[in-house]
């Protein structure tokens, strides 16, 4: 499929000289791998921000404090 997409000029010419030290004429397979990439980066993102969320209450307040508590000590201990 073809489409038109704006970039700045060095990414163009970053993205022509890959290609061209693969020895492909255009960028459109090193364009394509950029986009498969990004995007299997953002469904494993999007899975660790479910995960995430997942835990929320998963410790009481009083332990949350006491969490709090430590790890300001031990960042107090680093200076």
């Amino acid at each position: 499929m073809r489409t038109t997409v704006k970039m700045k000029p060095e990414h163009r010419s970053a993205l022509l000289s890959l290609a061209s030290r693969r020895g492909q004429k255009g960028f459109s397979a090193v364009l394509g791998e950029a986009i498969e990439s990004y995007l299997a980066g953002e469904m494993d993102r999007e899975k660790r921000r479910k995960a995430f969320r997942a835990l929320a209450g998963s410790i009481s307040e009083q332990e949350a404090e006491e969490l709090r508590k430590t790890a300001q000590e031990l960042r107090e201990s680093w200076r």
